[in-house]
């Protein structure tokens, strides 16, 4: 394997050689820091500002190079189309066809171009990748923080796309006009969609760079990151891909979230039939949570060597413990109850199910795959409480009593009885495949077009759940990690916990808070408007459905419009802000509490929190460590563990405040969430500028 130094050196264009990153000098550079450090010369503070500057001067110079270049091919463009203009009126075959060969030179000029910037992409991402390993300093962050976001960042600008886009979009349609006999369109934007001709290849792969060298803001990728779906290193074998599977996968989380929260809106009365409390619905409710805390392990560990065993064995668990939730209410026992609810818990596939959209479906629709997985986990949030809603029967079937109690485990039983038949037929196990697929050497005179796209996934400055390249510098000493550790996965919660950022961990907390308030919302919304305002099973399901029905469009508006307006990280404080707001709406501080003050404070509450899960995932799918995107405890496995344990710790909240009676509960549970919300919004605030 070559280093990145003599790579960059052997494939560098040549009439371009002074614009390209000077990464030997850079790299000598940090040897010499360190030896004056080690000797006193230099501080710190000193060795920033220097090696700042030298990395700005750097990227300056590569990115008003690439914009000339980009300029040069634009004015290239314009000519050709002069040109184009006047042969379309005197058509001749041979000086159209001669056209048609210049435009597709300009077309490889522009792979060469991209090319250029993929090699100083992965400069950069590796010097201070190095830097980071010799000082033992997070220089990267300190580096984003003060330029990425900067109205005059040079990185910023190479990735505003539209100059790029522009350029395609010239290319495309003057191609698509010299081609002959293409129906009675006149220009290729009359063309729907669906009737595109076909494609000069050289167009083909460079829009196929531009995906991936941009980074879109649209509706699927807001989605895709919610859902904190690690990308995939390389290219998927088409062969590990296959629809049933994958809709199999989507259907398991669509059928987990309605076992959720089918039996949220009867719980308290279904305690109080076993002799309970009301408020321990809280633990039966919880108790699901506490059992995926343990589940979402050994899911995400047997999940490494397959996909069809573990959903096979959380579908006969559900269906078990979905038995057991039914057959309580007959058997009078508190304890069948709660054990049927850890067993659901136990079959918590949702490790399995991100994982599969990971690894086995393939780059171009893994977006549209992980938007799914976010829309299923919405939906079944909004249909479990519908549902039980209209589960308002009561009879005897011989000895089994069917009613609003036991009717959600009966129901999801038979579901899960169903969906493992329909799993066992169609489900195909994907192909195992663990060669690791060298890219052959590029000539040097030559784009080769598959190392284009492979480089081009990454962008400028990379995000870092993303890969590092198979071309890792090799170079290191003994300071430095090799290049085989600096890519093991994390192999316990221990070493995981150990490759968390500042940041990093203060988005484990906001998503800890808002879970923590969720959950609390949610689990005591039977008994709190039973006290208060007398309502039924009916309006309880009402409420809870319309909830989860506003996720999706919420997700919509913030991934559309609101993420394409301000920064990540101000939509995070901002959103942190509202559910501050809406807990302080929640409390009862008069001696009357009303359905609008509720009803408000829980939409607040509740829809600000959907935007702030969505942009905090977001933003953590960023700044993760690519060592947590593969393994057993990765970054998915991280995030569901702080959210289930949230779940547990409100559902233990909701019941232990029961002790002190129904009329203290809303203040005493809210109180806990109130003090988390604000140590959140604190913790956003020192860590705001390492927020990119």
């Amino acid at each position: 394997m070559v280093n990145f130094g003599k790579k960059l050196m052997a494939n560098r264009v040549q009439e371009w050689e002074k614009y390209y990153i000077n990464y030997k000098l850079m790299k000598k550079q940090v040897k010499q820091y360190v030896q004056q450090m080690e000797e006193g010369a230099k501080d710190r503070r000193r060795v920033l500002k220097e090696f700042s500057r030298m990395l700005d001067d750097q990227i300056e110079k590569t990115v008003l190079f690439f914009l000339e270049q980009q300029g040069i091919i634009a004015n290239r463009i314009q000519e050709l189309g002069e040109e184009r203009a006047i042969l379309l009126e005197h058509p001749e075959i041979s000086k159209l066809s001669n056209l048609r060969e210049a435009y597709i030179e300009v077309g490889h000029d522009l792979l060469k171009l991209l090319r250029f910037v993929d090699m100083n992409a992965t400069g950069i991402r590796k010097i201070l990748k190095k830097f980071d390993k010799r000082f033992g300093y997070k220089f990267t962050d300190y580096y984003l923080s003060t330029r990425s976001n900067h109205p005059y960042s040079q990185i910023q600008q190479v990735f505003k796309h539209v100059g790029i886009a522009a350029v395609v979009g010239a290319l495309s349609r003057n191609l698509v006009e010299l081609q002959e006999h293409q129906g009675s369109y006149l220009s290729l934007y009359d063309q729907p969609s669906t009737a595109m001709v076909v494609q000069d290849p050289v167009i083909s792969l460079i829009q196929a760079s531009v995906e991936k060298l941009t980074r879109s803001t649209n509706f699927l990728k807001f989605l895709g990151q919610h859902a904190l779906i690690q990308e995939a290193e390389g290219h998927v074998d088409e062969r590990r891909y296959h629809f049933v599977s994958l809709l199999l996968n989507l259907v398991n989380t669509f059928l987990y979230m309605v076992n959720t929260y089918i039996i949220v809106p009867t719980a308290d009365d279904y305690s109080m039939s076993l002799g309970a409390a009301a408020t321990v619905c809280g633990i039966i409710i919880g108790s699901m949570a506490v059992a995926q805390v343990f589940s979402s392990v050994y899911f995400s560990a047997w999940s490494n060597k397959s996909y069809f065993r573990p959903l096979v064995f959380s579908s006969i668990v559900l269906f078990l413990g979905n038995i057991l939730y039914a057959l309580a209410y007959d058997l009078d026992s508190l304890a069948i109850l709660l054990i049927g609810r850890l067993l659901c818990g136990m079959g918590s596939a949702r490790a399995v199910n991100r994982r599969y959209i990971s690894d086995c479906v393939p780059n171009e629709i893994r977006m549209k795959a992980s938007a799914g997985f976010v829309s299923a986990s919405a939906l079944g949030m909004a249909c479990g409480p519908a549902l039980a809603g209209l589960l308002q029967i009561n009879f005897k079937l011989y000895r089994l009593t069917i009613n609003q109690d036991t009717l959600p485990g009966w129901v999801m039983a038979f579901a899960w009885l169903g969906y493992l038949i329909w799993l066992w037929i169609s489900f195909k196990e994907p192909v195992r495949d663990t060669e690791v697929k060298n890219s052959s050497p590029v000539d040097a005179g030559h784009v080769d077009a598959g190392a284009l796209e492979s480089g081009l996934e990454q962008p400028l400055l990379k995000g870092s759940e993303q890969k590092q390249n198979d071309d890792e510098d090799e170079e290191c000493n003994a300071s430095e990690e090799g290049p085989e550790e600096s890519h093991k996965p994390a192999t316990s919660i221990a070493s995981a916990y150990r490759l968390l950022t500042p940041s990093v961990k203060v988005q484990l907390l906001i998503y800890f808070m808002l879970k923590y308030a969720m959950e609390i919302l949610l689990s005591e919304s039977s008994v709190v408007t039973s006290y208060y305002f007398k309502w039924s099973t009916g309006p309880v399901a009402i409420f809870l459905a319309v909830l989860g029905l506003t996720v999706l469009p919420v997700n919509a508006v913030v991934g559309t419009y609101i993420s394409n307006m301000f920064e990540d990280r101000k939509i995070l404080l901002g959103s942190e802000i509202l559910v501050l707001l809406g807990i302080l709406l929640s409390f009862k501080v008069t001696s009357t509490y009303t359905v609008p003050q509720y009803v408000s404070s829980a939409l607040i509450t509740f829809v600000a929190a959907e935007v702030l899960e969505g942009v905090n995932l977001n933003l953590l799918s960023q700044v993760m460590s690519s060592r947590l995107a593969r393994g057993t405890y990765n970054g998915g496995l991280l995030s569901t563990e702080a959210g289930t344990l949230a779940r547990v710790v409100a559902d233990a909240t909701i019941t232990l405040a029961g002790y002190l009676g129904e009329s203290r509960l809303l203040n005493v549970t809210l109180l806990p969430s109130l003090l988390i919300c604000v140590g959140s919004i604190i913790a956003t605030l020192l860590t705001y500028n390492t927020m990119y």
